[in-house]
C-alpha cells in the first residue's frame, strides 16, 4: 500500500514515468501497470489520480505541449509580413526538431482518438499552439483566410514531420536535409515572399 503525505508528488512522479516510458518504447509502452512500476508504485495507485487511462495519457500529453511551446521562438505576431514569415520559419523548424527529438511524445500528443482532449487542461494548452500560428499567418498573409491556412500549413508541418521520422522523405526526395522541405511548404501555403 502506497503512502504518500502530499498527493501531488505521485500524481508528478506518475505523469514523468508515463514520459519516460514513451520516450524509451512509444506510446504502445504505456500500461498503468508498467507506469506505476516505473513509478515505484502499486499497479492500483495511478487511479486514486488518474480514474481512467485515458486520463494518464492525456497529462502525460499535456507534459508534451507544454514542452513544445517551451522550445518554440516568440510567437507574438509582428507587424511586418516578413518578419512573420521569417517567425514562420523559426517555430516550423523549432516544430519538425521537437518531432524528430521526441518521437514518442510527438505521436502521442495528436492521437486524440486515444485522448481525453477535453479533459485535464489538454486543449487548454494545445489550442493556444495552433492560435499562435494562425496569428502569424495572418500577418504573413493578411490577405487568406487565416485559420484554414494555418490549419492547411499545420498538416504540412505535421505530414513532414511524421514522414521524415519514418524515413520516407529522405528516400523519396533524396535529401538528407528537412529544411528544403519546410521552405516548400511554407512557400506552398504563403507564396514565396518576394
Amino acid at each position: 500500500m502506497d503512502t504518500a503525505p502530499d498527493p501531488a508528488p505521485l500524481r508528478d512522479r506518475l505523469v514523468q514515468a508515463g514520459v519516460e516510458l514513451l520516450e524509451e518504447g512509444g506510446a504502445q509502452a504505456l500500461s498503468l501497470r508498467e507506469i506505476a512500476r516505473r513509478a515505484g508504485v502499486s499497479h492500483g495507485a495511478p487511479r486514486r489520480h488518474f480514474p481512467t487511462h485515458l486520463a494518464l495519457l492525456s497529462a502525460v500529453a499535456r507534459r508534451g505541449f507544454t514542452d513544445l511551446a517551451a522550445a518554440l521562438p516568440g510567437t507574438r505576431a509582428p507587424e511586418d509580413p516578413r518578419e512573420a514569415r521569417e517567425r514562420l520559419l523559426e517555430l516550423g523548424r523549432a516544430y519538425l526538431r521537437f518531432a524528430a527529438d521526441h518521437p514518442g511524445m510527438y505521436q502521442l500528443m495528436f492521437r486524440h482518438d486515444l485522448l481525453e482532449s477535453g479533459h485535464l487542461g489538454l486543449r487548454d494548452t494545445s489550442l493556444p499552439l495552433f492560435d499562435a500560428l494562425v496569428r502569424l499567418v495572418a500577418a504573413a498573409r493578411p490577405d487568406v483566410h487565416a485559420r484554414r491556412a494555418a490549419g492547411a500549413l499545420w498538416a504540412n508541418l505535421h505530414g513532414i514531420a511524421q514522414l521524415w521520422g519514418w524515413g520516407s522523405l529522405p528516400l523519396a526526395c533524396g535529401t538528407d536535409e528537412v529544411e528544403p522541405l519546410l521552405r516548400t511548404a511554407l512557400d506552398a501555403h504563403l507564396g514565396t515572399g518576394r
